[in-house]
């Protein structure tokens, strides 16, 4: 899971999501999946930003290719948060769209 800052520019962001996929494939991994959860609000303020840009990636590769992603992510200020988990056998799969936004009322309750 990787959430961009909404505050830098489109272009950067996508570059950003071009410069990951480029360092899995070059890192011997494969890209399985790529979702674009758009922008949604963040639970709580980051960088004093209350949104942020959402993406869910799924890939495999090799132990050293997690650590040079880790890197070049916690390096790059646009990257608000991102996260690297493991997927184990028999885990369900993501879900086919995004969670929806809760908006005000729904959102307190």
């Amino acid at each position: 899971m990787l959430v961009l800052s909404t505050g830098a520019e489109e272009d950067r962001r996508a570059q950003i999501m071009a410069d990951v996929e480029a360092q899995i494939s070059s890192g011997g991994g494969l890209v399985e999946r790529n979702d674009d959860w758009r922008s949604r609000p963040l639970a709580y303020e980051i960088r004093h930003q209350g949104e942020g840009e959402y993406h869910l990636l799924q890939f495999s590769g090799p132990p050293e290719l997690l650590e040079a992603l880790s890197h070049s992510l916690r390096i790059n200020d646009a990257v608000l948060r991102f996260r690297i988990i493991r997927v184990l056998p028999g885990t369900p799969p993501p879900p086919d769209a995004a969670p929806p936004v809760l908006s005000g009322a729904a959102a307190e309750s």
